[in-house]
């Protein structure tokens, strides 16, 4: 089990500093180096890895270590530096905590947890080497299989960061799946969600009554064949693999929050003038009335909002796709990823957006029109979908069932309804009709949904416009 603590400090940490908080372990303690430099690793004489240490991030995005952590931090700009320490190797822990707590006191800080880094004293240890380079390759793995790579996390928001980035892609080199255990209080971040929700990875949530489930299905879980799996029902035959719902997955309580999610594409002309993020930039404008705060690689977002510094990584990385969270400030919770792809028909941006409201705050399904044209006038929408759901206003994703959102609007761009045969387009089997954007000659159109957003009739009349659009 890896334990995570982090140093939030107003300066950055000096060489001084970080020598002071890697000689936690006494003077004799010797240091091996992964990522380039980018991590310090402190390892036992077996050649296991004790703590791990990344390199500081600059964060000036307000209110992510409350968003992610719950913590306090120091005013924007700050220091954001991770160690992470084996919980099952004795005094590693102690040795994250002295690391943490020295950063903050020589920078000006605090860490997190609190109770992790109470002491400043050395931590006494024998016998620590280098580590060996196979045992150092995936130091923040606790089981390794030949199906999926284990960790076990103790955070209260499992968050898309650097390292577990890094983890699946690590993964995914070799093959395996990722699966991450969490205890019952754990939250996960929407930022995380695709990448658990994909077969063999998993998150896997600890719980009294059922031992393990999936936190996003509820699904019992055991461990079998060398992964975390369904278990099966005692009612299951061949014809219906049934498996169990845990009881802890069930217990939902309404709180009148809700989120308004919204997934759209965007493809561009590939050239020198483009610029990316314009888009959601608009549609976030359109629905809060500010722009987004940060944007970055992984969690914490660390950077300004810039479409310019955003345009700027894409062409250094294409062919190569760029993955990003975008985050809002913290009256209005927003989240979007953007996945960024350079194919034959340009330069193509996959956006997943969402908002959230509190009990007393209606989400602004009026202005989804103009939104949707400002995007289809101007970014070269293919399309986007509108739903409403009951979620949580913070965003994140509790080990708990959370219904399926409602469509309550559909947009096809310009060039699509342009594609379709005859007027298939603006002829709809549902009622009202679509709604034109743009240019009178060639517009887009906007189709709203009239399902009842208290059921999921939404779903129905949502199928049925897809079919028909396809020609079925």
């Amino acid at each position: 089990m890896t334990k995570d603590v982090i140093a939030l400090t107003s300066r950055m940490p000096d060489p001084w500093a970080m020598l002071a908080g890697l000689l936690s372990g006494g003077p004799d303690n010797l240091v091996d180096t992964a990522g380039e430099g980018a991590v310090v690793r402190l390892c036992d004489a077996e050649g296991r890895p004790l703590v791990s240490v990344e390199a500081p991030l600059l964060v000036q995005v307000q209110g992510e270590a409350e968003r992610l952590l719950g913590a306090t931090p120091p005013p924007v700009p700050y220091w954001w530096t991770e160690a992470r320490a084996t919980t099952g190797i004795a005094h590693a822990e102690e040795l994250a905590g002295t690391f943490a707590a020295r950063l903050a006191t020589l920078a000006g800080g605090s860490a997190w947890p609190p109770e992790a880094a109470r002491s400043l004293a050395v931590v006494k240890t024998e016998g620590v080497t280098v580590a060996s380079p196979p045992t150092a390759g995936q130091p923040a793995v606790d089981v390794l299989t030949d199906k999926v790579a284990v960790v076990i996390q103790d955070r209260p928001v499992l968050a898309m960061t650097a390292w577990l980035s890094d983890a699946f892609r690590t993964a995914a080199t070799a093959g395996l799946g990722l699966q991450v255990v969490t205890p019952p209080g754990t939250a996960l971040s929407p930022a995380a969600r695709d990448s658990l929700s994909a077969w063999p990875s998993r998150w896997v949530v600890r719980d009294e009554r059922d031992g393990y489930y999936d936190g996003l299905t509820g699904a019992v879980l055991r461990w079998q064949d060398g992964m975390f799996a369904p278990a099966p029902s005692a009612e299951a035959t061949a014809d219906d693999p049934r498996t169990p719902v845990a009881a802890s997955y069930k217990e939902v309580t309404a709180t009148g929050e809700r989120q308004l999610a919204v997934t759209f594409r965007t493809v561009h002309p590939a050239d020198e003038s483009l610029v990316l993020g314009g888009a959601l930039e608009s549609i976030w404008r359109e629905l809060t009335g500010e722009p987004p705060a940060g944007w970055g690689t992984a969690e914490p977002a660390n950077l300004p909002w810039s479409p310019r510094q955003i345009t700027d990584l894409a062409r250094e990385r294409a062919p190569e796709p760029t993955w990003l969270v975008v985050v809002g400030g913290p009256d209005r919770p927003g989240l979007a990823t953007v996945r960024i792809s350079r194919t034959k028909a340009g330069v193509e941006e996959h956006v997943t957006l969402m908002f959230g409201y509190g009990a007393g705050e209606e989400p602004p399904v009026a202005s989804l029109t103009g939104a949707a044209e400002l995007l289809a006038t101007r970014h070269h929408l293919q399309s986007m979908l509108v739903q409403l759901r009951k979620a949580r206003r913070d965003l994140a994703v509790p080990p708990r069932f959370e219904g399926p959102g409602v469509p309550v609007a559909f947009v096809l761009g310009a060039e699509e309804v342009r594609q379709m045969p005859g007027d298939r387009a603006r002829r709809t089997p549902l009622s009202p009709a679509p709604v034109p954007l743009g240019p009178t000659a060639r517009p887009a159109l906007y189709y709203p949904l009239p399902g009842n957003p208290s059921d999921l009739s939404g779903w129905q009349d949502f199928e049925r416009l897809m079919r028909h659009l396809k020609g079925a």
